[in-house]
């Protein structure tokens, strides 16, 4: 039988080369988690009270959760730098004109993106002369898709607002053609964007591996980032609009807090 764990896990003694044990022939296909991965895990049983145990990869492990063993699948979010050091977190904007803006854009733009092709924007708010912008960005946007191939970030400010625009390849066809922000401007769009790829990359993969599970499936995600971002991660998810086999996806963020991003 697997040991189970409430907060913390003994590690197994260490047997002798060839000597004999009496553990099941899965233990040696067992995940042997990361300290991080067992330190998120840990922090999200004492969300819901749980116990916990090691999985056979896949998942990486089970939870107890009100009389139900529930395989998780954990998956740590790769850290990528913005350079601009302790830039603000990002604060996004919802007014009616950040909203018609985007559904503008979304509309145009994402008839017209091609498949396996994701583009990403972020704006700066308030938007200053938002038709002549969003007419602007639309011709912009289709020059970058003439390369034919994602490149740099591209960077401008047209009339007045900063723009950042980056394309990513993107295989599932589940996934959404445009994602738009619009921000405040001590906000750090380099940050944005590496969450919505982060994020993106986490949840298809996972969810790809979790078919091959059965019953109700967990995903926990680690990150680097504080809990100030959870409204950025929470508005990402909700524009993949993408239907995951994940009964719940939850973020364990850097300083061990855990919160619900779906279910």
């Amino acid at each position: 039988m697997r040991q189970r764990h409430a907060v913390d896990c003994q590690k197994d003694a260490v047997s002798p080369v060839g000597a004999k044990t009496d553990k099941p022939p899965e233990y040696e296909r067992m995940k042997d988690l990361k300290k991080r991965e067992q330190t998120a895990i840990e922090a999200v049983a004492r969300r819901f009270s749980a116990t916990w145990e090691h999985g056979i990869n896949p998942p990486e492990a089970y939870l107890m959760v009100a009389g139900k063993r529930v395989p998780v699948e954990i998956t740590t979010f790769k850290r990528r730098g913005t350079g601009q050091g302790n830039a603000a977190m990002p604060r996004l904007r919802f007014d009616k004109v950040a909203t018609r803006f985007i559904e503008r854009l979304q509309a145009t733009v994402g008839k017209t993106v091609p498949d396996g092709m994701m583009v990403l924007l972020t704006i700066t708010a308030p938007i200053r002369l938002p038709s002549k912008t969003a007419a602007s960005l639309e011709d912009k946007i289709q020059t970058l898709l003439g390369r034919g191939s994602p490149g740099r970030d591209e960077k401008d400010t047209i009339h007045g607002n900063r723009v950042r625009i980056r394309l990513l390849r993107d295989e599932s066809a589940r996934a959404p053609r445009m994602i738009g922000f619009v921000h405040n401007s001590d906000s750090d769009p380099l940050l944005l964007l590496n969450m919505t790829r982060e994020l993106l990359e986490s949840t298809v993969s996972e969810a790809g591996r979790a078919t091959r599970l059965e019953g109700d499936r967990w995903l926990v995600v680690i990150s680097d980032e504080g809990i100030s971002c959870l409204e950025a991660y929470r508005y990402i998810y909700s524009q993949f609009r993408m239907a995951t086999d994940f009964k719940k996806i939850l973020i364990v963020f850097a300083d061990g807090r855990v919160a619900m991003l779906a279910g």
